[in-house]
């Protein structure tokens, strides 16, 4: 036996016996470290989603609702007017290649999308049904086309105050427009908005985008291959993403950027066919969507419940008002700032109103969800537990099961979409992370470096939590980006309607042209 094969043989026997050592280990590890980590989160969760005073709704979901109907009405529904215009501007017509910026206003759309398209449209909706019933997905539709108005804003913002460097690479975001905006217009406290909102995003990056994605692709992948402790999906994703995100391995994150639209088209493609396959339910469904929005039909907490679930998950799965994609799309190629607010209204459609309807009719055609005759509240069909309490079985599970009832090997192709998904948005949010912590401590491979380390660990926390403190955590830490961000919004959105009140007149007397490509 050869030097080379001895060591293999070496680390073979090392794996199993490490394997064999975490099985046996698998309670405690897992159950310490859930124990800590719901411990230190707690008063935090429970802060930012404390209820109204008698009653049970979240002054939270309160602040996102009031913020989207505002920029709704004061901007004259911009999200329906502005729509054909958005489509033009996606497909290249008024581009300029000689304008500042890194990417195409469809590259910014795209990259915006690959951080917000995965696992809140899978998981997060399958949540949303669970708790609050076929209602809230009525709610969810209605926060997402609301939502449009508040991602027009925020966007439109981070590209007109963005940085723009000699090299060409440009660096925007709420950080940005918070400082300089608010000197722009004289107004105080700009800069303690920015470190707060970037504390908050860094929260954000380790709860919602981290946690929550390593916990639900660990949950995929017990589906596919059984138990096994979660700390080890955790050790292996935190090492892969530490690899990418230091520098290294660029070709996995090229192939990525390929995969990851490949699955989503296959999760849509197959949700589609499910949908035509059972056509002649699809009027029923909507019927139960609206019954349970207005009467909460089977859900603890009636219509309020509902709403409640219907608007978190949407804010989760598409960040309107948090300020997050103000970042993304800050790096957009243009010279005319309002004109990727309009791209980036076309996200919370294509994420919430299409993509997340579309997993919750499949959810509900399949009749995961039956009424219990006894309390009157949902069960979950293949579990019989009580709907309201949140498992494993009502976050990505739920979703499999729907899918697999009408192909047998999905659930296999789901756990390999939520990986893809999973990695795709660590990333994604790694970088949002990332600028605020160097917003915050400066530039320096040293300070990067800590960060990075940071997050990584936090992936191991979320794959070995439970799903219910991980989700509380992830929730908290980006609705607490959206107090800030929604506060310099109010305060900047004059901007932004002279802004498009300019861009719109320039539009209508021919002065802003159309480019031959």
């Amino acid at each position: 036996m050869n030097r080379l094969t001895q060591r293999a043989a070496l680390a073979a026997t090392a794996f199993l016996l490490f394997a064999g050592a975490a099985a046996a280990q698998e309670q405690t590890i897992d159950d310490r470290i859930n124990a800590v980590f719901s411990g230190a989160t707690g008063w935090f969760v429970s802060f930012i989603f404390s209820p109204f005073p008698g009653t049970s709704f979240p002054w939270i979901v309160a602040w996102l609702v009031i913020a989207a109907t505002v920029f709704t009405i004061y901007f004259g529904f911009i999200q329906f007017r502005a729509f054909p215009h958005s489509i033009a501007l996606v497909k290249g017509d008024y581009s300029d290649p000689d304008d500042a910026g890194e990417v195409s206003h469809f590259q910014a759309l795209a990259t915006a999308l690959s951080g917000t398209v995965g696992l809140g449209n899978i998981a997060g909706v399958a949540v949303a049904v669970g708790i609050g019933g076929p209602g809230a997905t009525f709610w969810m539709i209605l926060a997402g086309l609301m939502g449009m108005a508040s991602k027009f804003t925020e966007c439109t913002l981070g590209v007109k105050y963005r940085n723009e460097f000699e090299d060409g690479h440009v660096s925007g975001g709420p950080m940005y427009y918070l400082t300089k905006g608010f000197a722009e217009r004289g107004l105080p406290g700009g800069g303690i908005l920015a470190v707060l909102f970037s504390i908050f995003c860094i929260l954000g990056s380790l709860g919602g985008g981290n946690m929550f994605q390593a916990n639900q692709a660990h949950q995929a992948l017990t589906g596919v291959l059984g138990d096994y402790p979660g700390f080890i999906t955790g050790l292996i994703f935190a090492a892969i993403v530490f690899v990418v995100i230091i520098g290294g391995l660029k070709s996995i994150a090229s192939v990525t950027e390929k995969v990851v639209p490949f699955m989503a088209v296959i999760y849509v493609g197959t949700a589609l066919i499910i949908l035509i396959m059972n056509a002649d339910m699809i009027g029923w469904a909507f019927g139960q969507i609206f019954a349970g929005a207005f009467t909460g039909l089977g859900v603890a907490g009636g219509m309020v419940g509902a709403l409640i679930q219907g608007f978190k998950r949407a804010a989760f799965s598409n960040e309107a008002g948090v300020g997050s994609a103000a970042i993304a799309h800050s790096a957009v190629r243009t010279k005319e700032p309002i004109t990727e607010g309009f791209v980036s209204l076309l996200e919370p459609f294509i994420d919430t109103v299409v993509i997340c309807t579309m997993t919750a009719l499949v959810i509900i055609i399949t009749q995961q969800l039956v009424i219990d005759e006894a309390t009157g509240n949902y069960l979950l069909n293949e579990a019989g537990t009580a709907i309201r309490t949140v498992g494993d079985t009502s976050g990505v599970g739920l979703t499999a099961a729907a899918f697999g009832s009408s192909f047998s090997w999905f659930p296999t192709i789901l756990a390999i979409a939520v990986i893809l998904f999973a990695f795709s948005t660590m990333i994604s949010w790694s970088y949002y992370g990332l600028k605020a912590w160097t917003f915050l401590f400066g530039e320096g491979k040293t300070k990067e470096l800590v960060f990075k380390v940071i997050f990584c660990i936090f992936v191991i926390i979320g794959a070995s939590a439970s799903l219910g403190p991980v989700i509380d955590f992830s929730d908290a830490a980006i609705f607490a980006m959206a107090v800030v961000n929604i506060i310099g919004l109010y305060f900047l959105m004059p901007i932004v309607k002279r802004e498009v009140n300019s861009y719109l007149d320039r539009l209508k007397s021919g002065e802003i042209k159309k480019f031959k490509h």
